[in-house]
């Protein structure tokens, strides 16, 4: 019995032995791995953003390269879509009814309108008229080169406004007010209590007028974007003079005494043709007053010896 123990013990502390050297073994190949994974994973997200790098320069540099060689191969030019173009030109003409007509055939050829128009005459009876033309922008520099032509170009002033932040802006709140609107729409409709649609509504009214706002804005700017404005000017050619000696003649006196002589004729005759009623008118009084008073005075008396020759 003390032979077969002892053999037991001897037999148990081997095996033993040979389990926890098999575990030991199996948490070193465990950690090996895992750290060749960690290893492996890191160097391979650093690979991958290398390459993702290295292909984002590569564009870079690609684009650069398009890039330059369209901006060496074509001048940069203004987009039209957000810019607002304003003109003015004042032109001498000799017919401004004419110049008029020609303006609005070419803005009207241009697929324009006019706008406004105004004729006024000034102290030397010379007409002058001022014409406002909606033309595309598209047609602007045309519609411009065509008016010019028309007579004596005397000013001309152009101004080109870039709008395209105010329109961006205006659209981005137009997107953030109408999600806003439409928040207040589902409220409404979750609502349950009387106080609660009042507020409601209120509110609803408020930010949808700052939405028609905001849509009005966007409609002016769209309106002044897309139609340039040009404020014609025409007026009349001034009549140039003869030069004259300034030292008159015979002929100039004999002929400005003449002047004189038929002006003052003239306004002789208008005065006697303006007295010659009244004239006539008091003389015919005068007569009738006469007759009367010859037959109302009475004949002579007559003398004593008169009346005893009569008696004899």
């Amino acid at each position: 019995m003390a032979e077969t123990e002892t053999l037991v013990r001897r037999s148990r502390r081997p095996a033993g032995a040979l389990a926890a050297l098999f575990l030991a073994v199996a948490l070193a190949l465990t950690g090996c791995s895992g750290a060749g994974d960690e290893s492996g994973g890191s160097n391979s997200e650093a690979a991958d953003s290398k390459v993702d790098d290295t292909a984002g320069r590569q564009e870079g540099a690609a684009g650069g390269d398009a890039s330059s060689g369209q901006a060496a191969d074509t001048p940069p030019t203004l987009t039209t879509g957000h810019i607002i173009r304003t003109a003015s030109l004042t032109v001498r003409v000799k017919d401004v009814p004419q110049a008029l007509d020609e303006a609005r055939t070419v803005a009207e050829n241009a697929g324009g309108f006019v706008a406004d128009e105004s004729t006024t005459r000034d102290g030397e009876d010379r007409e002058r008229t001022r014409v406002v033309l909606r033309v595309p922008t598209e047609k602007y520099e045309d519609v411009l080169g065509e008016l010019e032509g028309t007579g004596k170009l005397i000013e001309r002033k152009t101004k080109v406004e870039d709008v395209t932040e105010q329109v961006v802006d205006v659209e981005s709140r137009i997107k953030t007010q109408q999600a806003s609107v439409a928040r207040i729409r589902e409220l409404m409709n979750r609502a349950t209590k009387l106080s609660d649609v009042v507020t409601l509504e209120g509110e609803l009214s408020t930010r949808q007028a700052d939405l028609e706002s905001l849509l009005a804005q966007q409609k002016s700017l769209k309106d002044r974007t897309s139609l340039a404005t040009v404020t014609l000017s025409l007026s009349e050619t001034a009549v140039k003079k003869s030069d004259k000696d300034d030292d008159p003649g015979f002929v100039d006196a004999l002929a400005g005494g003449w002047n004189a002589f038929v002006a003052v004729f003239r306004w002789l005759a208008l005065a006697l043709a303006a007295v010659l009623p009244f004239a006539v008118a008091t003389a015919l009084v005068v007569l009738l007053w006469l007759r009367l008073t010859r037959t109302r005075r009475p004949g002579p008396a007559a003398t004593p010896n008169e009346s005893e020759s009569e008696e004899s």
